[in-house]
Parts: C-alpha cells; structure tokens; sequence
C-alpha cells in the first residue's frame, strides 16, 4: 500500500501538473470505484483544481466551489500520468481523469477492487476520513509520546495503527523499527523515555530520507514505481538477505497476509522472535535465538 512518502510524492507532482487546471472530463471504466452518489463525480468536471493534500493515506484533489476528490488507493492502486486523452488500460484501469495538461489515470492490479473514489462537499464533509492519528512530521516529542503510549500495543501494532499515526504502513514500520533499534513485538507500555525518543527520530528521519529518495526518483516527471518493496531498504522484504549494519540474516514474522522483517542482533539482542506457523511445525526444535539458528542452518551445509 502507499504509504506517506509515496503519497507525498505523488500529490507534489500532481500539484506540478495538474494544479490550477481545469478537469475537462472523468471517464469511468468501473462504475463501482465510486463509493459516493452526492455531489455526482460529474459535478468535478468544468471545475478547476486549486489545492492537493492528504489525509493519511488518501489523496485529496481540492476543487473550485468547495468540492473534494478522495482517492484511496488501498494495497494495490496507483495513479499514472499520461498525455490528455489517454486509453484507461482495459485489465487495471478504474478511471481517468483528463487535463488540458495530460490525463491522470488510477489502476489497481488483481481482482479485489479495493481502491475508491469519493466526492464530497465541505471541509466537514472530509472528517470522516481522517482516522485521529497524529502526523508523525510535524509532532513533538510529547504529542507522541502521548499517542504511542495512549493504548498499550506491540511497536510494530502502534506504529502502522491510523488512529496513533498517521499514513504509516506495513513497509515504514519496519524500516522505523530498524533505525530505532527496537524491537516489533516490544510493547508500548514499557518504553523508557529515551526509546520514545528515539522511535519519534527514526520517524521523522526515515520518513523524510524517503520522501527525498522519492522525490529525486520521480524527477520532473511521475512516479511509476510505487512498491513496498525497494532495493535500498533495509529490512523490509529483505528476508534472509544480510542486515546492512551488522550482517545477520534479516528474520521475519508472518501472520495472514502481513510481514514483520527485523534484524535479530541490532533489534532484539539476538533473540529470534517466534512466527507461530514455523513455531508450530518445529515445536521444540524452533531456535531461541539467532546463534542457534546459526548453527543449526551451519550443520544442514555440512
């Protein structure tokens, strides 16, 4: 799913290039992307789009006459940018949306159809799409202190909650948790003041590295390669392959369809943290620690 930096990114290029323009037409490909009835989608056409934000993980489109566009692109949705006029591809292509400038196009791989589109009328029309959490940018060290610790819950929990903090994932968490040097599964309630510090600088710091990693990627242009997954971080989707700070072979934590990645000496002082599916197909064979899994994958080479 994108997380804040990509829909930061995303919303700095399209105020480059669609800001202040008038959109001509919204061409719908899947009528059922639309998750509202009034004000029509229609109703943006003519109308100039003055502002761009966000509201967690949502892009907002600001129009004239106090109309607003919502786009969740949930786990598998993104925007493309292309010439005015462009075909909405026939498999992924929900909807399109065409500029003077050029046309942007929202698409969704898969057959879920999670992504939507809302129109809505009025600041107070927009409320209920925020989920409370704090922005994890501009808060200070006692706003989030007070929000990590308001409810009791595992790091890695807190961290990708939207009602704690706003516009953090899965993939954030983890690189986050890595530069923090704190566990996933550690709980809220028992951080000492210095680790909320430092949880509150691993935030503001990765996230804005990224943002500035993203930002350059896209250039002048618009990015086309949102994913979870990046050869520059550190951890996250790195399983088995060496941490970048001390070598160790990052582990991981499955459960449904969510991973935890952690490097098990720099995070958990060299604890490995059980995965339950393993955990139970092992027993009490499943190794305590990262040396002991060390040595048992050290004697299936031999």
């Amino acid at each position: 799913m994108p997380e804040l930096p990509d829909v930061v990114v995303y919303l700095e290029r399209l105020s480059a290039l669609v800001g202040g323009r008038v959109l001509d037409k919204v061409r719908l490909a899947n009528a059922f992307v639309v998750r509202s009835f009034d004000p029509p989608i229609r109703s943006l056409e003519g109308k100039r789009v003055v502002a761009f934000r966000r509201i967690g993980k949502r892009l907002i489109f600001s129009f004239e006459e106090d109309l607003f566009l919502v786009v969740h692109l949930m786990i598998a949705g993104r925007l493309r940018f292309r010439e005015h006029g462009a075909p909405v591809p026939k498999r992924l292509g929900l909807a399109a949306f065409d500029f003077e400038s050029g046309t942007v196009i929202l698409t969704e791989a898969g057959t879920s159809r999670r992504a939507s589109l809302h129109v809505v009328r009025g600041e107070e029309a927009l409320k209920p799409f925020s989920r409370g959490g704090i922005e994890p940018l501009e808060a200070g060290l006692g706003e989030f202190r007070a929000a990590i610790q308001r409810e009791n819950h595992t790091l890695k929990r807190a961290l990708s909650d939207p009602r704690i903090l706003s516009g953090i994932g899965n993939a954030y968490s983890d690189e986050i948790l890595f530069a923090a040097r704190l566990s996933p599964v550690k709980l809220t309630s028992r951080l000492t003041d210095g680790e909320i510090d430092r949880l509150r600088t691993a935030c503001r710091t990765a996230l804005t590295e990224w943002v500035e990693r993203l930002r350059l990627e896209a250039g002048d242009g618009f990015p086309e390669k949102v994913t979870a997954f990046r050869r520059e971080m550190a951890v996250h989707g790195k399983y088995r392959e060496p941490c970048p700070v001390c070598g160790t072979k990052i582990q991981r934590i499955r459960h449904a369809s969510n991973e935890v990645n952690y490097c098990p000496r720099c995070q958990t002082e060299g604890r490995l943290l059980a995965d339950r599916r393993l955990s139970r197909l092992l027993r009490g064979d499943w190794p305590k620690s990262i040396d002991e899994l060390e040595e048992l994958e050290a004697k299936r080479t031999r």
